[in-house]
């Protein structure tokens, strides 16, 4: 299976290979649409502002190209930023758009908490999950981020208490995304790794 790294600068990309390499899953980069013709299936990493990521996308002709692969049903894992990217907007930058598959906004999460939300947390199941299979109720999970998307919605499998719920883990078709960083999970993000290369076959 051909695993595609979508690469536009994201700090957390050599470690999410590093992740999918001791599975056995070698990668690849893709810096342009173009690179992403053949994927069988594509990982969006991400850490960092939405509005970086939202203009390095359509920069680089990736945006455009994501969008098509995920109408033909490639499968898809989204991390951390790559999440939020697949809502419409986010407040961190209002003025850029995201891709558009999963309806709702990406806002702030609360002040009366500590930002960003960093360190160890547990999720709380809300629907059946496919990526989440096999993995213990009580696993815990490494967040990083001050941002979160909506728990609302059936796409919604997981979901996060910080001061607020947020989604997760998100899971549509053969689309998956997770806002916390399987790659520094031990070994239950280890475990949601190989759930979507299962997934993805």
């Amino acid at each position: 299976m051909k695993l595609t790294l979508v690469d536009y600068g994201a700090g957390n990309l050599p470690s999410v290979e590093r992740a999918f390499e001791r599975l056995g899953a070698p990668t690849c980069r893709a810096t342009r649409g173009e690179d992403l013709a053949g994927a069988e299936a594509i990982v969006l990493p991400g850490v960092g502002h939405f509005g970086a990521l939202a203009r390095a996308l359509a920069c680089n002709d990736l945006g455009p190209v994501l969008r098509m692969a995920l109408e033909r049903g490639v499968p898809m894992l989204g991390i951390c930023l790559g999440l939020q990217a697949l809502f419409e907007s986010s407040e961190e930058a209002p003025a850029e758009a995201g891709l558009g598959w999963i309806p709702g906004v990406v806002r702030p999460l609360p002040a009366n908490v500590k930002l960003p939300h960093m360190g160890w947390n547990r999720l709380r199941r809300v629907h059946p999950s496919r990526l989440l299979a096999g993995i213990p109720e009580d696993a815990w999970f490494y967040f990083a981020h001050s941002y979160g998307a909506s728990e609302g919605g059936e796409t919604t499998v997981a979901v996060c208490d910080y001061g607020e719920s947020f989604a997760a883990v998100i899971e549509r078709d053969r689309l998956a995304a997770v806002q916390f960083h399987p790659e520094k999970s031990g070994e239950s993000g280890s475990a949601v790794l190989r759930n979507f290369l299962e997934l993805a076959r």
